[in-house]
C-alpha cells in the first residue's frame, strides 16, 4: 500500500487525527510505529463497541506497525472518571484479573494473536514512588484539569471532585510516556486523556504522540453509546443467533454506521450497497450481508449461515403468521420503551404486564428473546414482537414529523 493509500485507510471511521502533519512525518519515516490501546477491565466482556478501536489497531497491524493491548489494571483501581457526574467506584483486584483475563482470550477474535503485544499498566505505575508521582502531577495545573467538560460541570454544580480522579488522566498519560507511543487510540470522550499523554511525553523529553479518536459506536437503541449496563450491546463472545438476531434489530438508519465503522469492507463497496438501497434493495437483505459479516468474524461462516437460516425460520417462515399486518407506531426522538410498544399494539393490557412478561422471558423481537426491561427503540426499522406462543405484532417504527 502506497503512503497516501496507507493515510487514507488509517483515516477511515476516524473522528479526529491530531495532528496528521505529525502522523505523516512519523509514517514518512519508514520505520514501524508503536501504537498502543488502553481498556481497563471494568467488565467481564467486550462488545462491539470495543471492536471500533481493535478494528484501528488491527488496521495498524496489517501496515506493519507494532501494537499493544494495554489493559489497565491499574488505572482500573482509580476509576475513569471520563463521562460521570459522581465518584466512579473502584473495582477491586480481584475483579481487574478476572475482567483480565476474559479481556486476553476475547482480543484475538480480531487481533493477530503473533503481531499483538498485551501489556498491563500496572507494571510501571505500581512502582512509581511518592517522589515520581509528585513529579507527574508537577506537569499538570488543576485549571488545565477543570477545562475538561465533566470535571467543569461537577465543580460547577457544587458536587465532589476526589483528588484521585485527577491522577487518572495523569497515570494514563504516563502510560504513553513508559511506552515511549507514537500513536494513541481511543473514544471520543477520551481526548482529553489523550491529550495529557501528548503534554506528558514532551514534560519528559520525548516526541508527542499521535492522538487518533474513533466514534462512539452507538448501541442496538440506536440513542446511547453501546454499553453492557444499558443493555443496548451485542458480546462479541455471544452465541451466533443472539448476534444475528441483535443486528437484525438495528434500525436501517443505523446500519450504514455499523457498516462504516464495524465492517471490514472497502468503502466503494459500503456506498454501492447504500446506492442499492436508495435503488429499492430490501434493507433487510442489505442487514443480512452486514449481519453474516460479523458473526463470521467472531464464530465462523457456516455458524453465520446457520443464524441467518434460523433468523429467517422464526420471522418469516414458520413462527410469524404468513397474515400478519404491519402497524406504523410513530415515536419521538429520544425512541420508546418496548414495554409501551407492546401495550400499544395490543400484545399487553398495560406496560405492568408488559414488563412482568419480560421477566418470565415470554417476548422476544424478531426472534431473539429479551430480558431487559429498560430496552429503547428507536424510528427508522421494523420489527416483529412476540408475546408468548401465539401473540404477534409486526410494527413500524417511524418518526414523529
Amino acid at each position: 500500500m502506497n503512503f497516501e493509500d496507507q493515510i487514507a485507510e488509517l483515516e477511515r471511521g476516524a473522528h479526529e487525527v491530531l495532528t496528521v502533519v505529525d502522523l505523516r512525518k512519523k509514517l514518512a519515516r519508514g520505520v514501524p510505529l508503536k501504537v498502543k490501546a488502553g481498556f481497563d477491565p471494568t467488565a467481564p466482556d467486550l462488545h462491539l463497541g470495543h471492536t471500533v478501536l481493535l478494528n484501528k489497531m488491527r488496521q495498524f497491524q496489517q501496515l506493519g506497525h507494532e501494537v499493544t493491548f494495554l489493559i489497565g489494571d491499574f488505572t482500573g483501581l482509580i476509576g475513569d472518571p471520563t463521562g460521570r457526574n459522581a465518584t466512579r467506584p473502584p473495582l477491586t483486584p480481584e475483579e481487574i484479573q478476572q475482567n483480565a483475563r476474559t479481556y486476553e482470550r476475547q482480543v484475538f477474535k480480531v487481533l493477530d494473536a503473533k503481531r499483538t503485544r498485551i501489556d498491563f499498566n500496572s507494571r510501571w505505575l505500581s512502582g512509581l514512588k511518592a517522589p515520581d508521582v509528585v513529579k507527574l502531577a508537577a506537569h499538570y495545573t488543576v485549571a488545565r484539569m477543570l477545562e475538561r467538560d465533566d470535571f467543569s460541570r461537577r465543580y460547577k454544580a457544587g458536587q465532589p471532585i476526589a483528588i484521585h480522579e485527577f491522577l487518572y488522566p495523569l497515570a494514563q498519560g504516563y502510560d504513553s510516556v513508559a511506552m515511549q507511543a507514537d500513536v494513541e487510540l481511543g473514544g471520543t470522550d477520551q481526548k482529553f486523556n489523550l491529550l495529557v499523554g501528548r503534554t506528558l511525553q514532551e514534560a519528559y523529553g520525548q516526541e508527542a504522540q499521535v492522538v487518533l479518536t474513533m466514534p462512539l459506536l452507538e448501541g442496538t437503541d440506536g440513542l446511547n453509546k453501546m454499553s453492557k449496563s444499558l443493555g443496548n450491546y451485542i458480546g462479541i463472545a455471544e452465541e451466533p443467533d443472539s448476534m444475528f438476531g441483535k443486528l437484525m434489530s438495528i434500525s436501517d438508519t443505523l446500519m450504514w454506521r455499523y457498516f462504516e465503522l464495524l465492517s471490514f469492507r472497502p468503502l466503494t463497496e459500503i456506498a454501492a450497497l447504500r446506492r442499492a438501497a436508495g435503488e429499492g434493495r430490501n434493507p433487510r437483505d442489505i442487514k443480512f450481508e452486514l449481519a453474516g459479516e460479523i458473526v463470521t468474524r467472531f464464530h465462523d461462516a457456516a455458524s453465520a449461515q446457520r443464524a441467518q437460516q434460523n433468523f429467517t425460520a422464526r420471522v418469516s417462515d414458520k413462527a410469524v403468521p404468513d397474515d400478519l399486518p404491519v402497524k406504523v407506531i410513530q415515536v419521538d426522538a429520544a425512541g420508546v420503551r418496548v414495554a409501551n410498544l407492546l401495550k400499544e399494539a395490543g400484545l399487553a393490557a398495560s406496560t405492568s404486564e408488559a414488563n412482568r412478561k419480560i421477566e418470565e422471558g415470554a417476548v422476544r423481537i424478531d426472534g431473539a428473546k429479551i430480558a431487559d426491561r429498560g430496552l429503547i427503540l428507536s424510528a427508522g426499522a421494523e420489527h416483529v414482537f412476540q408475546v408468548g406462543s401465539r401473540r404477534f405484532a409486526r410494527l413500524k417504527l417511524e418518526q414523529k414529523p
